[in-house]
């Protein structure tokens, strides 16, 4: 594979998998303390990570759940932040201004703050009331936090009695970074075609997907093509495709379609027969296309989102390639006050 160390990648999800008691035995704690509510609600990109165990949570558990943007929750008000509250946070550094913020504001309304970070010895790592540190880069921490705040959505739900078998589907992620680093092999030749059919197009491309597929199409299009390539990017939910966006597409209009196993597929499907009438030009990434050794259906479909952020992860090394525009550039970020 092209610009890549495997057991980077393997070492690096094996250790976010193995938090994965560490974090059993915090929600068990929260739980027993009386929990309330659970704010999800952390800063940029990497909050969209944290968006499929949120949604998990609110299909499947009674317990309220508040999807939140740090920023705005930390310059207003939620009437539901409380003591019992449990607000959570992910940053790779460790330092993101709007996450620590946020983690002042929830504690001085004595809510209890997780943070997973991927620097310990932060703000974010030492101030927080609970900390999971992860070594994670851009490269990785997609599918680390993908994992551990799946874990930890699952494991709420098996303390508040609404979850059995999750030793199942622990046992089941033991197997993932070895599945997600022979999907990375598997999808490399398609990375570097799909690359090469995307570059350098006059217009905007396009992004979709349903349930947790749509997090990372949004994460994709916002962090890694428009944020770190400068590439006008369109996130549109496959819900939301056919009012309005989908009058756009025609002849060398590009679609980019991931698709997920969990319950909103046919969502998915519903782009995927429409786009080829238009003229556009449809592109899918579809997790049921890799094997993932040994992991069952019900595990499949939950780590659909993690499935879909590894091999986009070898996409965005080909994109980078042939714009020549290194993924680390910026204009703006962390280059000046704003």
């Amino acid at each position: 594979m092209f610009n890549i160390d495997p057991q980077h990648h393997l070492d690096t999800q094996r250790l976010a998998v193995a938090q994965s008691a560490a974090i059993r035995r915090t929600a068990a704690t929260e739980v027993a303390r009386g929990l309330d509510n659970v704010f999800f609600a952390s800063a940029g990109g990497v909050a969209l990570l944290t968006y499929p165990a949120a949604k998990l949570l609110q299909q499947r558990s009674s317990l309220p759940v508040f999807i939140e943007r740090a920023a705005e929750l930390a310059a207003t008000e939620n009437a539901n932040l409380g003591p019992r509250s449990l607000v959570v946070l992910c940053s790779v550094s460790g330092t993101t201004k709007e996450a620590v913020a946020m983690m002042q504001a929830a504690q001085a309304r004595g809510a209890h703050v997780l943070t997973f970070t991927g620097t310990p010895e932060t703000p974010l790592a030492t101030l927080s009331d609970i900390n999971i540190a992860t070594p994670a880069a851009d490269d990785t921490s997609s599918e680390t936090y993908l994992i551990q705040t799946l874990v930890l959505a699952l494991a709420l739900m098996e303390a508040r009695g609404e979850l059995s078998g999750l030793d199942e589907i622990l046992t089941d992620l033991a197997l993932l970074p070895s599945a997600l680093v022979a999907a990375k092999q598997q999808f490399e030749p398609r990375a570097q075609e799909l690359a090469a059919a995307l570059v350098g197009r006059d217009r905007p491309l396009m992004f979709t997907g349903a349930g947790g597929a749509w997090y990372e199409a949004w994460y994709f299009a916002m962090c890694i093509l428009e944020e770190m390539q400068w590439i006008w990017t369109r996130p549109i939910h496959a819900s939301d495709f056919f009012h309005g966006t989908f009058e756009l597409v025609e002849k060398d209009v590009a679609v980019v379609l991931l698709a997920g196993e969990d319950a909103s597929r046919p969502l998915a499907e519903r782009v995927k027969a429409f786009v080829p009438g238009t003229g556009g030009d449809l592109f899918v990434i579809d997790t049921a296309e890799f094997e993932l050794a040994g992991i069952g259906a019900t595990t499949r479909a939950l780590v659909s989102p993690v499935v879909l952020a590894t091999v986009l992860e070898r996409l965005s090394v080909h994109v980078e390639a042939l714009t020549g525009h290194p993924l680390t550039t910026r204009r703006y970020y962390k280059r000046m006050e704003y």
